[in-house]
């Protein structure tokens, strides 16, 4: 019997592949199960409990797949170890059964872009391909479906913890900076060991994409052994690179490709992001030249510097998927001044004095959205005004935005304070916006 704990989109893919294998399947979940997977569990048979874990029942399993949410130290996880049963992840449990190739993506920042856009490059190439993973529909659901497909996926460091044999022939680890470190102990280490699993089971004739740039990807590069062949980019060019920028093109191999500027993708990481994705494309068996159109034609991902409208002359910014100093760093960077700079939400141990000079350059108001502002008064003291909610902080920051301005929301921060998640404090400041646009053009 297979056990899954954890009822959301992972857990529920993989109760979903389970039970296609002819396994006996009991699905658990701490919590509430949302109306949607409930629906899909009962549509198709699978025996669940909500609210709380049985544990006789999980402790009969034979396999337990964890969902990526909950740690290893969970009290009902820690029990299952004790008791001997494996534990893996969905991603884990998948991969054992997909028969096609993989293309995976990690990092801290950038992936969901990246992984995006790999795909729609590929898809624009003419290649069958399916999107998953941390975005999208969950692999194991996917797998459940087309098990013999080839899948390009985001993975998270929550979702490497647990694998065993999961071996993407190419894999991309596109940067490494402070985030989740509550999940890792503090300890920058143990959180780069768990980016690095993407490549642990790559052999002779797969593939590693790394940024030279980034130096915590290269400083964990030094203490390691690669089976993979290794390739690399960045912004300049360096000896043995594979792409970079020169004179406002995107280069591969020596290949101009196309102009950065022409992308709607804006800022300097997101151009690493773009010559990342090429790379990944090159080591997929694809010309990158067969790309340049998906390149040109290529959307933002929500929530991830989405322009969402213009109002009295203010541009609004939603990068509400910014939930680290990092992204913030390269929202800041990759975007002109004067800014107001929307933040805020539960600190996971950031550093926000990181960003001090970028701010005294660029910002002209901080507003913190929420009730936790403490960090940012710290980092930037007499500068931080706080509003109670997303509305509020909008009528704040049109009070300090003038015509030539952009108002950004780049959190910093997680967004389970007030809000269920990013996304939804993305689509509220986006519909605050769009419905403030709309009552502006309404008027006589």
């Amino acid at each position: 019997m297979i056990a899954i704990l954890g009822a959301g989109e992972s857990g529920v893919g993989a109760a979903r592949l389970a039970r296609q294998q002819g396994e006996r399947v009991w699905v658990s979940d701490a919590g509430q199960i949302g109306d949607r997977y409930r629906q899909q569990l009962v549509a198709e048979g699978i025996a669940f409990e909500e609210k709380g874990h049985s544990r006789e029942q999980i402790l009969a399993a034979d396999l337990v797949v964890k969902s990526p949410g909950i740690p290893d130290t969970a009290a009902m996880v820690q029990e299952v170890l004790a008791a001997g049963i494996p534990v893996i992840s969905e991603i884990e449990y998948a991969a054992r059964i997909c028969t096609g190739r993989l293309l995976a993506i990690t990092g801290s920042n950038g992936k969901t872009t990246t992984t995006a856009l790999i795909w729609h490059l590929l898809q624009t190439a003419g290649v069958d391909i399916r999107l998953g993973g941390n975005i999208g529909d969950s692999f194991a659901g996917q797998v459940a479906e087309a098990p013999s497909a080839d899948y390009v996926l985001e993975v998270s460091s929550f979702q490497l913890d647990n694998i065993e044999q999961f071996r993407p022939s190419v894999a991309l680890l596109l940067n490494i900076t402070a985030d989740h470190l509550d999940r890792y102990g503090y300890e920058m280490d143990r959180y780069a060991a768990a980016k690095f699993r993407i490549t642990e089971n790559q052999q002779a004739g797969d593939i590693l994409i790394t940024c030279h740039e980034d130096s915590e990807t290269q400083r964990q590069l030094r203490q390691r052994s690669l089976a993979a062949e290794h390739w690399t980019f960045g912004l300049a060019p360096q000896p043995g690179s594979r792409a970079w920028v020169a004179d406002g093109h995107l280069v591969v191999d020596g290949e101009a490709l196309f102009p950065a500027a022409e992308s709607q993708l804006l800022g300097p990481h997101n151009q690493r992001n773009m010559l990342a994705a090429l790379l990944a494309v090159k080591a997929w068996g694809i010309d990158p030249a067969r790309c340049v159109e998906g390149l040109r034609t290529f959307r933002p991902v929500p929530h991830r510097l989405e322009p969402v409208g213009s109002l009295r002359g203010v541009r609004y910014i939603n990068d509400s998927k910014a939930t680290n100093v990092d992204a913030v760093y390269y929202a800041l960077q990759g975007l002109s001044g004067p800014l107001v700079w929307m933040v805020g939400g539960l600190d996971k141990g950031n550093d926000y004095s990181i960003l001090q000079d970028m701010v005294a350059e660029k910002v002209k108001a901080i507003i913190v959205v929420g009730p936790n502002r403490a960090g940012f008064d710290r980092a930037f003291p007499g500068q931080v005004e706080a509003a109670a909610d997303m509305a509020s902080a909008l009528d704040l920051a049109a009070t300090k935005a003038q015509p030539g301005d952009t108002v950004l929301l780049s959190p910093a921060c997680s967004s389970f304070d007030i809000f269920k998640n990013f996304e939804d404090r993305g689509n509220q400041f986006r519909a605050l916006v769009q419905q403030r646009i709309q009552a502006e053009s309404a008027q006589p």
